[in-house]
């Protein structure tokens, strides 16, 4: 059964949205092991308005810190210990598993996501913005989730159409070019489903 790790080249890059639009369009279970920082709401609650998936299917977090920020210095903060063993796969599937941030962010002092992907042998899909900047960090991302043997289902892309950044992310990175999902100016389950049927093909998720 289809289970897909999503992260991101940065943070702040639409990942959540982009994970949303996957858990609808495969009317999967979705699971962010780790929220760090509860100010604008949780993930899973823009992704249980946005998905349109049934309430049981969206999980609830292994660990949900208040802060902010990098979730190693979030759980210090809030006096926490991530165990590594807590982040172990839920059986449901299909299953969609947002990370934090980029591939490299830590959880703890010593462990990153990279590392927990490595662990959980799940094809990753790296969802990247097609701003400037946008080859050097999706080169990097890719770069580092290889060296730790990390599959790579393909490459997301967010934003206006940047044809010879997104060609040259993968053909110099070597994966899969999966789609684009454009910002949209009114963002809710209709619109997003939407859009995400004309920027994906069902065959790129198989």
């Amino acid at each position: 059964m289809t289970a897909f790790v999503v992260t991101g080249t940065d943070t702040g890059i639409g990942k959540t949205v982009f994970a949303a639009a996957l858990t609808g369009a495969l009317n999967a279970h979705y699971w962010k092991p780790i929220q760090a920082g509860l100010d604008d709401g949780a993930d899973r609650d823009h992704v249980a308005a946005l998905s349109g998936v049934p309430a049981q299917q969206v999980l609830p977090e292994a660990y949900r810190l208040n802060t902010p920020c990098s979730p190693h210095r979030a759980a210090e903060l809030d006096g926490v210990v991530i165990d590594p063993a807590m982040l172990a796969l839920p059986p449901p599937r299909p299953l969609v598993i947002e990370g934090a941030g980029g591939a490299l962010v830590p959880i703890t002092r010593s462990t990153t996501y990279a590392d927990v992907f490595s662990w959980w042998n799940l094809p990753v899909i790296v969802v990247a913005r097609t701003a400037l900047g946008t080859i050097n960090h999706s080169l990097l991302t890719i770069e580092a989730l290889r060296s730790r043997g990390v599959p790579i289902h393909g490459v997301a892309f967010i934003g206006d159409a940047s044809e010879d950044s997104e060609a040259t992310i993968c053909a110099m990175g070597e994966v899969k070019r999966l789609g684009r999902l454009p910002m949209l100016q009114r963002l809710d389950q209709q619109s997003l489903a939407i859009a995400f049927a004309q920027g994906f093909s069902p065959e790129a998720f198989r």
